[in-house]
This record gives structure tokens, C-alpha cells and sequence, in this order.
């Protein structure tokens, strides 16, 4: 599994995930987080409280550093403190850490306070549960101010989400409600712990709730599961909230509900009867059933929610005879929805051969110049859609002047279209490129002559043979681009990215497609650096999936490479109520596990990426784009050539959509 991280890097704790805190901790702006009583204020400080109060925490610990860095003794600690506070409000970990280090241990009861909670909360971000409980715990039992009371159980509450035990935290904020003393600081309370919800893991929040006594915690729990394993989209997960809230209607979770938009009864406009067209025997067999895979795990996870079961039928359209009879063949037994073919050829003959009188989401995208008929909707995991991504990355990290890199065949021509036209589209230059042909082993001529660097070693020869003697000579790169796109898959991009280095361009950003993450087996150290899109199945799985892949690999390990096409077995059923919807209006973009999906206005539905940068021979998942901190670049020592070995004479790996 991909390591998932904020950036810099750093490893997600199992089950808990770090992002519970990181969601928690930033509404803690009403728990009162700004000065407090026996040490008085200073000016300035009045201003710090109203940025806490609106939520601009990295605004207000701005305040506070720059007040204690004028001050002394107790007072400096003290303003430090509350600095450390709002940037851990903020998740900004690292300034609140290194902030944290100037300050010894107090012993007053009030500047103690509030350095065990900050180092309760810096546990808590490096996913050390019981090391923050051993701290809170015994907090717990004092006599606290009623500002380090609130602090510490939404803080024990935290601690309980990251240990798997969602009972003992929606205890503790119920209780926590009880000293508040406003509206508005109780419904953040509430949604508060309904964010610890969502991250919190499905299965252990069901079993929690059969176990749960209390009727208000076990209906917490169970509207939690309910949200946790839907990711809140799809209609498994409406029709559950809306039977959640007939039943619960004087629960405090109905604050929650409320602000999410439920429709006003049961929704029944989805098809009954769903027809799977996929390839389950021949040569393209292991893509069909890792796609049907993939499909029913979506639709196991939604059946629950449903207020009439629906019905799936499969069909193998090398033994129908085709995509269209296939096609024909399911609509005669009466679906209502039809998902597939999965291969172009079979798509293109279905588009040509039909009128399509039962909508259809195919699995991979028509020829560019080929109209689909009405009801036809198209899915694909394309790599176009990678590399208009890369040009989007690109551009969000601040990056405006590429060269490329990509194979000699029609696979790295599209890639290559497809990159530039979104790159120059908006405000991008590609300053050149170059192809290479896949299966050779040294790229040095093309690298050179891609860098620069041919016309370096001319000059130097040209200004030897002038002086007639020797120079001190090192080659130097051209100097006007800011990145590299590459195309490659991973056996062709080691021995790239290895002599990109070599030649004296390892400092450039490179950014990439899912094909250089080929989960082959081997290291992938020659790769680190690269930045590259992909699905969040891989990347990051959501919440609500992320227990699948390993599921998945542990049932199916034969189909370990082929996870994409798991993901969009499960994205293609959680589309189904989404475009079947969408007949009469516009579809609601789904937050899937291969990508952000959105409809486009010609039937298509397009993917926006998750990213991942190797790092320590390991794919570590990047944060979106405003949170970047730019790309952490290769910084090792020298250039080294690598030279090939027997496994970089693998063929060429051709993307599944082109099956």
C-alpha cells in the first residue's frame, strides 16, 4: 500500500488515520483558545483572540511568536504556548513543534496546563494515542479551568478516534456539551465529533454500535458507520440518513443532518435490474473479473442502504457473441442500466450497432471524432486525463517553462498532445521535447540533446581548439526550463530518471503518470522524486475504502497490479444512481476511488487525479494543490549512471484503456 502523508512526508497510523486530528483540531476555535487568566494581556493579544475566534489560527500564532518574541520569562513561554495552540488549530505540525522545543516544562498549574495539552495535541500528529492519553488522562482528574477542561476531553476524544474506540469518544463529547455554555459552541462541538466520525474506521464503528447501551451514543455510531462506509454520496447513503432521521428525530446528530442537504424522503429513482458486460474469458479475462471485483465490492457496501435490492446480472461478452448481442441480450431480460463493454473495439461496435433504448456507461472512452448516441455515457481510466493532470500540477507548484520525454509510439504522441494543449491552455510553455524508443537501455544521446548539454560540450571544444590547451570544463544544462514531463512506464523511467541525473539535471521536478507506479516488486529508488497521478485506490484511499485494496490484495493477489481496475469497478456502480439521475438533470460530482468525478458535456466522465511522489524508494501521496509546499526534490550526492539489468527488458506496459 502507498504511504499517505501531509507534506513534508510522514507515515499514516493504521486505522486512525492523522487526518482525524488534523479535521478535529481545526474547529477547536470554539473551545476558547486564547489567553487566559493570572498572567494578564498584552496589547496585541485582543487581536490574536478575534483571528482565533474566526478560524485564522496560522494569522493568530503569528501574533502570539512575534508578542513573545519581545517578552520574557513566564510571559515569553506563555505567548509561545498559545502561538504552539493556534498552530496546531491550523495542522500545522512542524512550526508548532519546532516552537514547542523552546519551552521547558513549566510548573505553575496554568502555563502547565496548557504545555501538556500542546504536547498531548504534537502526540496526537504523530499518531502516538496512548502516549497522549498518559498525558490527558491524569489532566482529567484535576481541577481544571474551564478553558483547559474543554481542551483536554476534546483531546482525550481525539485520542479514542485514533484507538479505535469511537464509543469512548462520542461519551466524552457528549459529556463535553454539557459545559458549554452557547448555541454555536455546542453545534461545533457536534460537528466536532462528526468529523472524528467520518475518519474513523466503518467496520469498528459498527461493531461499536451493536455494543453501544446508551440509544444517543449507538445512534451517533451508526449514522457515523452509515457516513464512513458511503463516503455521504450514492443512494445507499441517502436513503440510510433519510431512514436515520425518521427514526431519530430528536437526536442531537440532527443539527448534522440538517446541514447536509438530505432530500425530503426516500429516494427511488435508481434501476432495479443492472446488466455488466465484461470480458470474462480469452486473453482479456483478468481485466474483466478484476473490474466485476471491483464492482461488487461497491455494490455490497451500498445494498444495505437500499429500500428495494437490486438485481445484477453479468455477462460475458466473448460468449455472447459480442458487445451489441450482449447489449441486446440484457435489455430483453429486462435491465434497466447496462455497465460495459471494457474494450474500445468493443465500445466502438456498440456505439455504431445500437440506439441505445436502456442508458449505458461504457468502460472506456470512444475515438475523439466519434459522436455517441444519446444515453451513452462514457468512463475510462485515461491516461490523457493523467497527463492533463501532470500540466495542471505543474502549473498549481509554480512551474510555467517544461521540456518532455516521451516513447516513440502512439501512446507517448497522445500523452504528449494531451499535456500540451492543457499546459499552454492555461499560461504554460513547452519550451521542446524529445521521443525515445522503449526497450533501449541508454538515453544519453537524447538527454543531451534535450538539455542542452550536446551545445555545452561544443563550446568547450570550440574555446579549447581557440586557446590550445586544456580547460577545467563541467557541462552545463539548459537553464530556461522549470520541469520535465516524462511518459514512461517504471522499467524505461529507473533508467530515465537515473540519467537525467547523471547528466546534470536531477534538480528538475519531474512529473509523471500512473504507469511509472507499476507495483512490479522492485525498487523503486531510482525513481524518488518523481511526482506522478494516479488513482486514490492507490494513492490514498478515502476513508470509506481504504480497508479494500489490502482486502482485495489478500483474496485476490493474483490481481495485485491491477488495482485501477478495481477502483473503477467500484466507481462504475456508485455512478450508476449518479448518471441514471442525471437523465433529467446535472450529476453530482462523486469524490471515487479513481479520482474526483465529474460529467462533461459530451457524455464523458472525466477523472480528477490523486498524486504521489516516490520517496525512499516508496510512492508517498502528495496533498492537493493549494496546501503544497512545492516538490521535494532528489538531493542525493552525485550523479551515478545506472546501468540495466535483465528486468529492464520487460516489453512495454500499454495502459489498460487500450485493452
Amino acid at each position: 500500500m502507498t504511504k499517505s502523508s501531509r507534506h513534508p512526508a510522514r507515515d499514516r497510523t493504521p486505522v486512525a488515520s492523522l487526518l482525524a486530528l488534523l479535521l478535529l483540531t481545526l474547529t477547536l476555535a470554539g473551545c476558547g483558545t486564547s489567553g487566559f487568566g493570572g498572567f494578564g494581556g498584552k496589547p496585541g493579544e485582543s487581536r490574536a483572540e478575534r483571528l482565533s475566534r474566526n478560524g485564522q489560527h496560522d494569522d493568530a500564532a503569528r501574533v502570539y511568536i512575534g508578542l513573545a518574541a519581545s517578552a520574557v520569562g513566564n510571559e515569553r513561554d506563555r505567548l509561545t504556548l498559545l502561538a504552539v495552540e493556534q498552530w496546531l488549530d491550523a495542522g500545522d505540525a512542524i512550526r508548532a513543534r519546532n516552537a514547542f522545543r523552546d519551552v521547558a516544562k513549566p510548573g505553575g498549574s496554568e502555563l502547565r496546563w496548557l504545555w501538556s495539552t500542546n504536547s498531548a495535541a504534537l502526540s496526537l500528529y504523530a499518531g502516538e494515542a496512548d502516549a497522549a492519553l498518559s498525558i490527558l488522562e491524569p489532566m482529567g482528574r484535576e481541577p481544571l479551568s474551564e478553558r483547559h477542561r474543554l481542551r483536554v476531553e476534546a483531546l482525550r476524544a481525539d485520542a479514542y478516534i485514533q484507538k479505535g474506540d469511537p464509543i469512548r469518544a462520542v461519551e466524552l463529547m457528549t459529556q463535553r456539551e454539557l459545559w458549554l455554555r452557547d448555541r454555536r459552541s455546542i453545534e461545533q462541538n457536534r460537528w466536532r465529533l462528526w468529523q472524528g466520525l467520518l475518519v474513523s474506521d466503518a467496520a469498528a464503528l459498527r461493531a461499536s454500535a451493536e455494543l453501544a447501551l446508551d440509544p444517543e451514543v449507538k445512534a451517533w455510531l451508526q449514522l457515523g458507520s452509515l457516513a464512513a462506509s458511503t463516503g455521504q454520496q450514492g443512494i445507499g447513503w441517502i436513503n440510510g440518513a433519510v431512514r436515520w432521521r425518521e427514526v431519530n428525530t430528536q437526536h442531537p446528530a440532527m443539527a448534522i443532518i440538517d446541514r447536509l442537504q438530505l432530500p425530503d424522503q426516500l429516494s427511488l429513482d435508481y434501476p432495479r435490474q443492472i446488466a455488466l458486460l465484461l470480458p470474462l474469458s480469452g486473453r482479456t479475462s483478468p481485466a474483466g473479473h478484476a473490474v466485476q471485483n471491483g464492482f461488487f465490492g461497491a455494490y455490497f457496501s451500498t445494498a444495505t442502504g437500499l429500500d428495494e435490492q437490486q438485481i445484477v446480472r453479468v455477462y460475458d461478452v466473448n460468449n455472447e457473441g459480442g458487445a451489441s448481442a450482449a447489449y441486446a441480450t440484457a435489455v430483453d431480460d429486462g435491465a434497466e442500466f447496462v455497465i460495459g463493454p471494457l474494450l474500445r473495439s468493443s465500445v466502438i461496435e456498440l456505439a455504431n450497432d445500437i440506439l441505445v433504448p436502456v442508458p449505458v456507461l461504457t468502460l472506456n472512452y470512444l475515438p475523439d471524432d466519434t459522436l455517441a448516441p444519446p444515453g451513452l455515457f462514457q468512463f475510462a481510466l485515461a491516461p490523457e486525463d493523467e497527463a492533463r493532470s501532470a500540466a495542471k500540477r505543474a502549473l498549481a507548484d509554480g512551474h510555467s517553462r517544461a521540456v518532455a520525454l516521451v516513447p516513440n509510439n502512439d501512446w507517448g504522441r497522445r500523452l504528449m498532445s494531451s499535456f500540451t494543449t492543457e499546459f499552454e491552455a492555461f499560461g504554460g510553455t513547452l519550451l521542446d521535447y524529445r521521443t525515445y524508443t522503449p526497450g533501449n537501455q541508454d538515453f544519453s544521446n537524447t538527454i543531451e540533446d534535450l538539455m542542452g548539454l550536446s551545445g555545452s560540450v561544443r563550446r568547450y571544444q570550440r574555446l579549447r581548439a581557440n586557446i590550445g590547451g586544456p580547460l577545467q570544463f563541467d557541462p552545463r544544462r539548459r537553464q530556461d526550463t522549470e520541469l520535465i514531463f516524462l511518459a514512461a512506464d517504471a522499467p524505461a523511467g529507473r533508467l530515465l530518471k537515473s540519467q537525467l541525473k547523471f547528466h546534470y539535471s536531477g534538480d528538475l521536478p519531474v512529473y509523471s503518470t500512473s504507469s511509472i507506479n507499476a507495483l512490479d516488486g522492485r525498487s523503486n529508488s531510482d525513481l524518488n522524486g518523481i511526482m506522478f497521478a494516479d488513482t486514490p485506490w492507490m494513492i490514498a484511499p478515502q476513508s470509506w475504502i481504504e480497508r479494500l485494496p489490502p482486502l482485495y490484495g489478500k483474496y485476490w493477489p493474483e490481481e495485485r497490479r491491477l488495482g485501477r481496475l478495481h477502483a473503477m469497478g467500484y466507481d462504475a456502480y456508485q455512478l450508476i444512481a449518479a448518471l441514471f439521475a442525471a437523465r433529467t438533470g446535472p450529476m453530482q460530482e462523486i469524490d471515487g476511488a479513481t479520482g474526483k468525478l465529474f460529467l462533461d458535456h459530451d457524455g464523458r466522465v472525466r477523472r480528477r487525479l490523486a498524486w504521489a511522489q516516490f520517496q525512499g524508494g516508496e510512492p508517498v501521496a502528495l496533498p492537493e494543490f493549494e496546501v503544497t509546499g512545492g516538490p521535494i526534490r532528489d538531493i542525493s550526492d552525485g550523479p551515478e549512471l545506472q546501468t540495466p539489468d535483465a528486468a529492464d527488458d520487460e516489453s512495454w506496459y500499454e495502459p489498460t484503456p487500450d485493452l
